[in-house]
């Protein structure tokens, strides 16, 4: 099986990076009319070079300092880096630059290129020897091998590839069930086939015909074909160069600091909580509030630094961070970035992501603190419970759940039910496209609200067994999910630690202060309401068995109301609930087309008296069912 990897340049402007990539590979990597006009490279360049059953996709970054931005777009998805370095300059501003920026980053394995070596006698190539290892100690390129090259000689152009052979076999094999992602770097136009993207491809896999998504856009976008060093494929992995012919946009619409993503894998945002590192090469600290220019994957976005421990963080030292952004960024668990100053001239520092989709975070406060910590941190449980907790009541999807975590839907899939078992998450809406896993204790902190809330209403209202579910539930206006509530008092309801219906919902550990006799009163005033219909008794009607207590009576009935299970009509006049919902039914139906009513009609057509009717009537235009026009009643509009 064929191993692909990504080799990097790094350096010095006018080193001789272009120069021995050519000879390595026979391919000139400054492609624009400018960069040869003026011999430097400005852009990034791509080669590639096939080794021992390898595939070596080389990208050729600038040196000047003016292009740092284009060499950390570049930088995406290095597995190694060559850091190119000429025999009679020595370590130069843009060495030291690049190489910061590569342990930013994150690569681990690379080699030295002592390009122009033939320029150089014995003495000054050992004294430049000694300051490129006094250079990289404490480095990735710490032991590194250090081949002199001269390329007008052909001089250490086969020692490179075999360095390169040899490092590239201690590079692990790349995990190809991951997502797909492919930062842009650069995009065109072919004549007869439409817009091109091209970039590294990050992680997963690309085919032909598949559907991808163009990130932060949220456009889905139709690949037609691929291009991988110069030949056409039918697939893409991680760790090679790609080029991508797309249908449904047109070129001008795609540019670097984009991506490709599968479809619903990434939300891009605003703002990310990292774990940033301030650049030992720096003069003064990182301050709170600092304006900077974020550079991941090949974007790079303005923002403002939120340090959440200090007000400063010092050279050398590591803080967690937020940043706000002017633009979103799309981003994924421990993906490296680097900081810039606001006018792109001094890397600050760098470091990984740890919430690609954050809110904001309170300063100084010690338990967010402690939970980033905890999702900055390796153990996969630890990251699954802490991403589930700082997600809140809107909960982890499966589909964001590789996003925020770092961990692919194999592994969620085993992790996640034992965490469930255990107490630690748990699922809601389970088995529908709402679907979603909570942090166990903020469901249980929403048990406890609920049955707070309900205590109070008892507290209010000590006659009454239920209250009106609604009221209850607006008092839980912090759960934008009111779905969430609503499931949520439904698991309450099947364990019985509530009691009620769809209506009404009360604790069911409360017991009404009502007597034996007044519970058989209430009962009997409902059932000659319902008996009753459209001509219920009066209230005094039940004055006599309650002792001619007339505030009883007024009470009983109040609770009924509140019990739902009468609708108060006008003062002393009330009606069952489901038989009022009844008049509105026959009366809607009785008017439908336009015709009118008179009080008459509406007596005889519910079966009572003038008595009721007038009162009837006029709930119905209170109640906005019917509107009156002079003697007749017709439908509301």
């Amino acid at each position: 099986m064929v191993k692909d990897l990504i080799l990097g340049t790094a350096g010095h402007i006018d080193h001789g990076k272009t120069s021995l990539v050519k000879a390595l590979t026979g391919i000139d990597c400054d492609r624009l009319p400018e960069e040869k006009a003026r011999g430097i490279t400005i852009d990034l360049g791509f080669a590639h070079l096939n080794l021992n059953g390898m595939r070596i996709g080389i990208v050729d970054v600038p040196g000047h300092e003016r292009f740092v931005k284009n060499m950390l777009a570049g930088a995406t998805g290095f597995d190694l880096a060559m850091l190119v370095i000429a025999s009679d300059d020595s370590v130069m501003p843009q060495t030291r630059e690049h190489l910061e920026i590569l342990k930013l980053l994150g690569i681990r394995h690379g080699l030295i290129a002592l390009t122009k070596s033939d320029l150089a006698d014995k003495e000054t190539l050992e004294l430049v020897e000694l300051e490129i290892q006094e250079l990289v100690a404490g480095t990735f390129l710490e032991g590194a091998p250090i081949v002199k090259t001269s390329v007008p000689q052909k001089m250490g152009i086969e020692e490179i590839k075999t360095r390169l052979g040899e490092i590239g076999a201690l590079i692990e094999s790349r995990e190809e069930k991951a997502h797909f992602r492919m930062p842009i770097d650069r995009s065109f136009v072919v004549q007869g086939f439409g817009a091109v993207a091209t970039g590294t491809v990050y992680s997963g896999q690309i085919q032909e015909g598949q559907e991808v998504e163009l990130l932060p856009e949220g456009k889905i976008l139709r690949v037609r074909s691929i291009q991988s060093h110069d030949a056409g494929v039918k697939e893409c992995a991680k760790g090679q160069r790609c080029a991508v012919n797309l249908a449904g946009i047109d070129h001008h619409e795609i540019r670097r600091g984009q991506e490709l993503v599968e479809p619903g894998y990434i939300i891009p945002s605003r703002v990310i909580s990292v774990r940033l590192h301030c650049s030992k090469e720096l003069k003064k600290p990182i301050k709170h509030r600092l304006p900077i220019r974020l550079h991941l994957g090949t974007s790079e976005i303005a923002g403002t630094i939120s340090l959440l421990e200090n007000d400063a963080l010092a050279p050398g030292q590591w803080g967690m961070a937020q940043l706000f952004l002017e633009s979103p960024a799309t981003a994924t668990w421990h993906q490296p970035f680097v900081l810039r100053n606001s006018s792109a001239t001094v890397t600050l520092g760098g470091g990984h992501v740890v919430q690609p989709v954050a809110r904001k975070i309170r300063r100084r406060h010690t338990h967010s603190l402690e939970m980033l910590n905890n999702l900055s941190r390796q153990e996969p449980e630890f990251r699954v419970k802490t991403a589930a907790w700082f997600s809140g009541y809107e909960g982890l999807k499966a589909t964001n759940m590789p996003q925020v975590t770092g961990l692919e839907a194999g592994e969620l899939e085993k992790i996640i039910p034992q965490m469930i078992q255990k107490g630690e998450l748990a699922e809601v809406f389970k088995g529908s496209s709402k679907a979603k896993i909570l942090d166990s204790e903020l469901l249980a902190a929403l048990e406890e609200k609920i049955t707070k809330g309900l205590t109070a209403f008892h507290a209010a209202n000590p006659l009454l067994s239920t209250h009106e579910r609604g009221k209850v539930i607006s008092q839980l206006d912090f759960v934008e999910d009111d779905g969430l509530v609503q499931e949520t008092v439904e698991a309450m309801l099947k364990r019985k630690s509530l009691t009620g219906d769809q209506r009404r919902i009360g604790l069911a550990s409360f017991k009404p202060k009502l007597t034996n006799n007044q519970r058989k009163l209430l009962e009997k005033i409902h059932l000659a309401h319902r008996e009753g219909r459209f001509t219920p008794p009066a209230m005094d009607e039940f004055t006599a068995q309650a002792g001619g207590q007339v505030a009883q009576i007024k009470e009983l009935f109040d609770i009924c109301v509140l019990e739902g299970k009468l609708i108060l009509v006008q003062d002393g006049l009330y009606l069952d609930y489901d038989v009022e919902a009844e008049m509105r039914k026959t009366v809607r139906g009785s008017l439908a087309g336009g015709k009118g009513m008179t009080v008459a009609e509406l007596r005889d057509l519910l079966k009572t008296t003038r008595k009721y009717a007038v009162p009837f009537c006029e709930y119905l235009d209170k109640t906005e069912v019917t509107r009156r026009e002079g003697d007749l009643r017709f439908l509301h509009s």
